[in-house]
Order: structure tokens, then C-alpha cells, then sequence
């Protein structure tokens, strides 16, 4: 098979703010507590976020992002796609 014939893989999974700050978190290999502690808010917030029943908000986008070393948007607007606004 030649690379005339591959199609490149699109990526494109549907996540809420709380499933992406999960899924950050669990790539860096921390616990709620540690992140809690690295962004200066409760172990019981960081639950509630990634379950969905509190929203992250601006401020609190911050903390995490700063935390976790990725931008603010990462967390926020975890299914934005460009293709789709334009």
C-alpha cells in the first residue's frame, strides 16, 4: 500500500470540561488531592468538576490551568473545533 491510498485519522471525541480535567489530570499521573493542592481549591471541588455537577468557571479554569501547565481553553472548550465555527 502506498501513502497515495492513506487517509489521515481524524480525532474528534466529545468531552465536557469536568471529562478533559480527569483526563489531564490522570496523564500527569496525579491524584485529586495533589491537584487540588497545586491549584489552591478543594479535593471536593476537583470531584465535583470532573463529575459534572459543578462548573469550572474562569477562575477556576485558571488555577487548574496554571496547575496542570496547559492553556486555560484546554479545560474550557475541550470539543472546540475550528472547522465547525468557521
Amino acid at each position: 500500500m502506498s501513502k497515495k491510498n492513506l487517509v489521515r485519522a481524524k480525532i474528534n471525541i466529545k468531552m465536557t470540561p469536568g471529562e478533559m480535567l480527569k483526563t489531564l489530570r490522570e496523564l500527569q499521573e496525579l491524584s485529586q488531592s495533589e491537584l487540588a493542592e497545586l491549584a489552591g481549591m478543594s479535593q471536593s471541588n476537583i470531584s465535583a468538576i470532573e463529575s459534572g455537577s459543578r462548573k469550572v468557571g474562569r477562575e477556576r479554569a485558571l488555577a487548574l490551568s496554571l496547575a496542570l501547565k496547559v492553556h486555560p481553553a484546554v479545560i474550557l472548550f475541550p470539543d472546540f473545533d475550528i472547522k465547525v465555527v468557521a
